[in-house]
């Protein structure tokens, strides 16, 4: 496995250095390393447009909405004869940061959903296939005779997204397909809120399933919030269900204040901590959150300022490695913050992605951490039952860096991983 981030060689592994037991490559080739996601498979179709369409069309700016086939025909001529498409992509907030993990990582992840039993040359199944790294195994996918699901995302000319979604087959995942020997040896299982939108669909069904099977196994559950105006409609259900089965939460501020109901996102990472082991939060322009637990006899002291906003001194220990609150003798919460590298990509186009990058980097480094415990056992990190390989300092860099990219590249999909060399003041970044 490649590790996260931009290291110097010694931090990567296996290592051969004298006095070192080298890595058995038969035994690199057999031991599994690799994400699952269970996924709603969507074909993202872009299209630019002005706001007086949204409101044309019911739209509610900055959501995700459910469009009928009627209504999503409809729309889709429209953009298509105004010449308002900018590009048709393999899509699904999952399906993007398996892609992704698997770019940055170098390793196998394994995508569960539905897809079009019948694909052929140009149609929305085989746009998905095409776009998606090899490295993605899709072998588990259920075979369905209805068409894909596309996701239309509107760009309004201030870069705000809205989606209008056409469910066709991306709901019809049914728990038989759930594969419980591969969940077992996973690093992680990777949800979303949208998996649970529909209480009588068959993929809630299999995605509880798939959490009860993590759960037992020990895997951690990683869940993507999706979309504000779900979680208020359900707040319960998800404070509930997260509280359950999931160790790590990803969201926007947006999702952060549904869930919480605190507008200050240090506040609302800390709430989300009741409910879950790590949080992830991203908060556009003003860069990203990460919050968790350590024991406090393992407690490392950042050698950065120390920086007081809603909490007081709140980054005191972020060189620490985060761990389950469970495995805790004293848990204390610790934090970290940082502002997007380098400022932000001089022009950004649209957001799209951003946050499932920010992800696809903390999967990485759990995935990371899975495969050094099995590398090098006797290792003294491997004392301590932590979560991540990375402190929750380093993690937040590596995932503002991928979110980066993934800004830079104006593409919700990574096709390569992080340059090999960065100029002097990246290089600057990532030493301090």
């Amino acid at each position: 496995m490649k590790f996260p981030g931009k290291r110097k060689s010694e931090h990567y592994f296996p290592v051969t250095d004298k006095g070192r037991e080298s890595a058995d490559p038969r035994n690199l080739q057999t031991e599994p390393f690799y994400l699952v996601g269970i996924d709603q498979l969507l074909v993202d179709i872009e299209c630019a447009v002005e706001p007086e369409f949204l409101a044309r069309h019911g739209l509610k700016k900055g959501e995700s909405q459910v469009l009928s086939d009627q209504d999503a025909e409809a729309i889709y001529r429209e953009v298509k004869e105004q010449g308002k498409i900018l590009g048709e992509y393999a899509g699904g907030s999952v399906g993007n940061t398996l892609n992704n993990y698997s770019v940055l990582s170098e390793e196998r992840s394994v995508a569960l959903g539905a897809i079009s039993r019948n694909i052929t040359v140009g149609d929305y199944a085989f746009k998905y296939i095409r776009n998606t790294s090899a490295k993605v195994d899709l072998a588990y996918l259920q075979p369905s005779d209805n068409r894909m699901g596309r996701a239309m995302c509107f760009v309004t000319p201030d870069g705000e997204r809205t989606f209008g979604i056409n469910k066709g087959c991306m709901n019809d995942l049914a728990p038989e397909f759930i594969p419980g020997e591969v969940i077992e040896k996973a690093s992680a299982l990777l949800i979303s809120a949208y998996l649970l939108r529909e209480e009588n669909a068959p993929i809630f069904a299999a995605t509880a399933k798939a959490c009860e099977i993590a759960l037992k196994a020990g895997v951690p559950v990683v869940m993507t919030l999706g979309t504000a105006s779900l979680i208020e409609s359900k707040k319960d259900f998800f404070r509930d269900f997260i509280k359950k089965y999931v160790t790590c939460v990803a969201m926007n501020d947006q999702e952060a204040l549904a869930l919480t109901g605190l507008n200050d996102p240090l506040l609302a990472a800390e709430n989300t901590l009741e409910l879950a082991d790590l949080a992830l939060l991203t908060v556009g322009a003003h860069g990203l959150y990460l919050a968790g637990y350590v024991d406090e006899v393992h407690a490392k002291k950042t050698t950065y300022e120390l920086h007081t906003k809603s909490i007081v001194d709140y980054n005191m220990y972020e060189f620490s490695r985060p761990m389950r609150k469970r495995d805790c003798a004293k848990p204390v919460k610790i934090y970290s913050h940082i502002n997007p590298f380098l400022g932000g990509p001089k022009i950004i186009k649209n957001t799209n992605g951003a946050g499932d990058g920010a992800l696809a980097a903390l999967l990485h480094d759990l995935g990371a951490r899975k495969y050094h415990q099995t590398k090098v056992p006797k290792s003294p990190k491997n004392l301590v039952s932590s979560l991540t390989y990375s402190s929750l300092s380093q993690i937040s860099k590596y995932a503002n860096r991928v979110s980066y990219e993934v800004l830079a590249q104006n593409s919700p999909r990574l096709m390569r991983g992080l340059p090999e060399k960065e100029d002097s003041l990246q290089e600057a970044y990532w030493e301090a």
